[in-house]
């Protein structure tokens, strides 16, 4: 098979762009589902800290036999499962089920106008919005790079990005459960040692761990420092390890670029908001989005666009 869409690039990217929009499909449910999960986690653990005793409290008296007795105690109601997998997904408005017919990427919105088939309630457009953007950058990432290991790492990386770019937009959020494994996978797919020449994604094992910690570091050391000089906190640690996690897949030579180009957007962004009035000068502005979209433009062409920049810098002969 994969000789075939080898011969055929165009085969090649119709397959990626298929596959781009049923992981969209299940990209908007991480990016609805993975948030309160954590916070219900975030609950449970507080909840169970505060009826823990205080440290160097006295134990608490031994309960009677008639208090302790299973046959007198309440059943225990276990909450049904919510994850990435159960249950199915809902009408947000009915919380009727959605059949398989009704959840087919983009082609059902279209089908049913946008609307809930069983309530009429209108269906957001950020779901057939996510679907298509992950099916186009998939299908990017096939052009560029062609049938091989450098294109499952940019379908890889390109799916967890989309996923952070949303759920920071929508909760100012990068979980370590996505910014973690992106970190940690882009260090062992560096070891692997089948970076193509054309291409340097993976990066080879010295570039990623060299981008992993630098790019960590450099942020956490911005962060303390505008803390210091400011009392305020610029920004938040899932943006040290997103941008570690870019590192790691795009080794250390991608670092600045990054930085730069999504410094420059997120400061261009953020002054059109202000103006426009659409955010306060005080209020926080995700980060995160602005890594995302920086570091898959420099997946996809950075090696040129730091060549571009230094021909355009240097002295004319």
């Amino acid at each position: 098979m994969l000789e075939l869409l080898a011969q055929s690039p165009a085969a090649f990217i119709a397959v990626a762009l298929v596959l781009g929009l049923l992981v969209g499909s299940f990209l908007n449910v991480v990016i609805y589902r993975l948030p309160v999960m954590l916070e219900r986690q975030w609950r449970a653990d507080c909840a169970q800290l505060a009826l823990a005793p205080a440290c160097g409290s006295a134990p608490a008296a031994e309960s009677s036999p008639s208090q302790s007795s299973p046959s007198h105690s309440s059943p225990h109601l276990e909450a049904p499962a919510f994850n990435l997998v159960a249950p199915r997904s809902t009408c947000p408005a009915c919380k009727a089920q959605i059949k398989a017919i009704h959840n087919v990427p983009v082609l059902s919105y279209l089908a049913l106008r946008g609307r809930c088939a069983n309530c009429n309630a209108r269906i957001s457009a950020r779901y057939p919005a996510v679907e298509l953007l992950s099916a186009i950058a998939t299908a990017l990432v096939a052009w560029r790079f062609g049938v091989g290991w450098a294109a499952a790492c940019g379908f890889l990386v390109t799916w967890f990005l989309i996923a952070l770019t949303f759920i920071d937009v929508d909760h100012q959020l990068l979980p370590d459960s996505l910014t973690l494994p992106l970190l940690w996978l882009g260090l062992v797919a560096s070891l692997t040692g089948w970076s193509s020449r054309a291409h340097s994604l993976p990066a080879d094992p010295v570039s990623a761990i060299a981008g992993a910690a630098i790019g960590y570091v450099s942020l956490w050391s911005v962060y303390h420092g505008f803390r210091l000089l400011t009392g305020k906190e610029g920004m938040g640690y899932g943006d040290f390890k997103l941008l570690g996690a870019l590192g790691a897949w795009l080794g250390w030579q991608m670092l600045l670029p990054i930085v730069l180009l999504s410094a420059s957007v997120g400061a261009i962004v953020g002054v059109g908001l202000i103006i426009s009035h659409r955010q306060q000068r005080s209020s926080p502005i995700p980060f995160g989005p602005y890594l995302a979209t920086a570091g898959w433009l420099s997946l996809m062409w950075g090696p040129e666009m730091v060549s571009r920049y230094l021909g355009l810098m240097a002295p004319p002969h």
